[in-house]
């Protein structure tokens, strides 16, 4: 067994899995796994820029992360950034701040390698025949990878929740308007995946990252936030749709009153669930599988 860290720091949170990785049987057994909301894409998508207050709150998460490492002893660590840190003119900053914490460098990996590592992760303790279509929904992007035992097609397109919000959201609840321009640009992101992943083609939808997680929480009544319930549940259109129209007619307040609502998601989430109901709309899937495994546990896997 190798004691190995992964970090995943996406547009709106950064995340650390601390496991033992058996590099024959490729089965990890977590030990740490935690989450902070750190909104480091915050303005990005208006000013190309990563904002200094998003770059200080995503270095104090590293200074946490670095002292769950050092304690827990991980001999190889791997840190992956993904959409907001691709798509930022000031992103050595944000590299040399990595690096000054964690002694290692942040690799700003390809939307397709995104894709690679979340299938990975996600279908990981799947063994079914058919074809997966794996959807990570995140802050800045969206991956869609179509494949079974490998990734057959993958396309990461830019529309996620925080930037979907940014981009369009300024009342609250949001007006009509904004939720037709959120719809129409999920609409175009689905067509441009469709050029070269074949989403209909797949018998099962899995779908990752807190938009999807959020709402399968929601769907299951949970009082509280539990990752073993979530993981692997399942949840039809119907009740995604109906989520969805309960998330558009809700406050920011009654958002946040919601039991299972992480606070750093009340803002973004009706965007997220947005892109879910579209992606189910498209594909004709009738219900989605949701896992709590995803690329952060790619990242893992792969550090060997």
């Amino acid at each position: 067994m190798t004691r190995v860290a992964g970090i995943d720091c996406g547009t709106n949170s950064i995340r650390l899995l601390v496991a033992d990785l058996d590099p024959e049987t490729g089965e990890l057994v977590e030990l740490d796994r935690r989450m902070k909301v750190v909104r480091l894409g915050q303005g990005v998508d208006r000013t190309g820029r990563l904002a200094p207050e998003a770059l200080e709150r995503t270095f104090a998460a590293c200074r946490e992360y670095a002292a769950v490492i050092k304690e827990l002893g991980a001999e190889k660590l791997r840190f992956v950034a993904t959409s907001a840190s691709r798509d930022a003119e000031n992103r050595a900053e944000f590299v040399s701040g990595v690096l000054d914490i964690l002694g290692v460098e942040p690799e700003v990996i390809t939307g397709d390698q995104e894709a690679e590592l979340s299938f990975t992760g996600a279908t990981g303790e799947l063994h079914g025949t058919e074809k997966y279509l794996v959807v990570d929904i995140g802050g800045g992007s969206t991956e869609f990878v179509v494949g079974n035992s490998h990734v057959e097609a993958a396309r990461s397109v830019d529309i996620g929740c925080v930037r979907l919000t940014e981009r369009h959201v300024r009342s609250d609840p949001p007006a009509a308007d904004e939720v037709a321009a959120i719809r129409a640009d999920i609409r175009a992101a689905l067509d441009l995946a469709e050029e070269t992943v074949p989403i209909r083609e797949a018998g099962t939808l899995v779908g990752l990252a807190g938009s999807v997680t959020t709402v399968a929480a929601i769907a299951l009544g949970l009082p509280e936030y539990e990752s073993e319930k979530i993981h692997h549940s399942r949840v039809p259109y119907e009740k995604v749709a109906e989520i969805v129209e309960r998330l558009l007619a809700s406050t920011h307040d009654e958002r946040a009153a919601i039991p299972v609502m992480h606070p750093g998601r009340v803002d973004v989430i009706i965007a997220g669930a947005l892109v879910l109901l579209e992606i189910m709309e498209r594909t004709g899937a009738r219900e989605v599988v949701v896992s709590e495994h995803d690329i952060l546990d790619g990242i893992a896997l792969s550090v060997a």
